[in-house]
């Protein structure tokens, strides 16, 4: 509530009878600023259960419980939050919170896909610990990561579980390397661009693994998160997963070089110049590596943070990075000022291998994850795309 709040948007809650055990009204309403109801007969005059899904730019359900799901797949309107969800013709979204039995149960399954099928978008639940000792799926996804689908749907209604099905794999965060046990070589990333395009995924229905690199963000929820250290450490897992993905996104900023040799002691201070030197050698290019040894039907993504210098502008040096690379898209993003590192927004030109050129205007970076996986998404097996042993014909 606070983040949603804290955006600018205004929010109203319609909690269920049962919800309101847990926390109450005037939480609610100190919160949002707003009345809270429960029952279709308050303030009748203004018909609420008509109004509110009519105004609203989306309808967010969190938890939604294995009742409520029943309810709204067969269309019930017993309260407030029922009736406003029959009349509601922006985006829904379902969170589910339950017991693993419950969700696995067949008749939330059936539930779940009936909702689906209209349209909502009903969000796999997170694994961990629920009620209890019981650990498994169906845990509420984390507050961070609830915000977040809130701010892609409302950046990009046309929001679908279009990659249901799809085994993708997203890298994220910077790499470090080791100059003695307690120093390292790294850069500014903070993995949201990362996290924002694995999250937008999972929410699309993709089967989603993260390779981290350093990051102090929390594992997203409805992701396989797995963490590396160095940028060979990176190259490892990325070449061992690559193999059964349909489509691999290197949005981590990995490091270029490593120091030429790692002491096992730390290196004292010393006003030397050897002591000052420090010998680089060049880490393994990824993404090059990547694309060379990509199956025909993979699509191969790569990000490029740059700045613009006296040899171009931030479009060449991107348009270079791509012929270079030999991948399907490459992200090009201009680092500084409102985006690139550490910021919550992004702007970006998306740089098709068939001559394609997508300009993102500064928004959220889940609306340029967004629409990163709309590009991806035609791309895949099953749509017209140009062939990247084409490209690479010419390069």
């Amino acid at each position: 509530m606070r983040g949603l709040t804290e955006a600018g948007h205004t929010v109203r809650v319609l909690p269920t009878q049962a919800a309101l055990a847990f926390v109450g009204s005037a939480t609610w309403e100190a919160l949002s600023g707003q009345p809270v109801r429960t029952d279709v007969f308050s303030d009748v005059p203004d018909v609420p259960h008509v109004r509110l899904g009519q105004q609203a730019d989306l309808v967010l359900v969190a938890p939604a419980t294995a009742d409520l799901l029943a309810r709204a797949a067969h269309g019930l309107a017993d309260d407030l939050l029922t009736a406003t969800l029959l009349t509601a013709r922006c985006p829904v979204v379902m969170a589910p919170a339950m017991h693993t039995e419950m969700w696995e149960h067949e008749a939330t399954q059936a539930n779940v896909g009936t909702l689906r099928g209209r349209g909502v978008l009903v969000l796999d639940p997170a694994s961990g610990r629920l009620t209890g000792t019981d650990t498994g799926p169906g845990r509420l996804p984390e507050p961070e990561d609830l915000l977040a689908c809130a701010r892609a749907v409302l950046d990009h209604p046309g929001q679908t579980r279009d990659l249901h099905g799809r085994r993708v794999l997203v890298t994220a965060g910077s790499t470090q390397e080791p100059l003695d046990p307690v120093r390292y070589l790294t850069n500014r990333s903070s993995g949201r661009q990362g996290w924002a395009l694995a999250r937008v995924a999972a929410m699309r229905g993709a089967d989603v693994t993260l390779v981290a690199g350093h990051s102090e963000l929390v594992d997203p929820s409805g992701v396989t998160t797995v963490r590396v250290g160095t940028a060979r450490h990176m190259r490892s897992v990325v070449q061992e997963l690559a193999a059964g993905m349909d489509a691999v996104v290197m949005a981590a900023a990995v490091a270029d070089h490593r120091p030429a040799e790692a002491t096992e002691t730390k290196l004292k201070k010393d006003a030397s110049a050897a002591a000052a030197r420090l010998d680089l050698v060049a880490n393994p290019d990824i993404l090059a590596g990547l694309a060379a040894a990509a199956r025909p039907e993979q699509v191969i993504v790569g990000f490029a943070a740059e700045t613009g210098d006296a040899s171009g502008t931030v479009l060449e040096l991107g348009r270079r990075k791509l012929a270079g690379k030999g991948c399907d898209l490459l992200v090009v993003n201009e680092v500084g000022g409102a985006t690139g590192f550490g910021s919550t927004n992004n702007e970006a030109v998306v740089l098709g291998a068939d001559g394609s050129e997508r300009h993102v205007p500064l928004g959220s970076k889940e609306r340029l994850a967004a629409v990163v996986w709309d590009e991806v998404g035609v791309r895949l097996p099953g749509t017209v795309r140009a062939s990247r042993d084409t490209v690479r014909g010419h390069q």
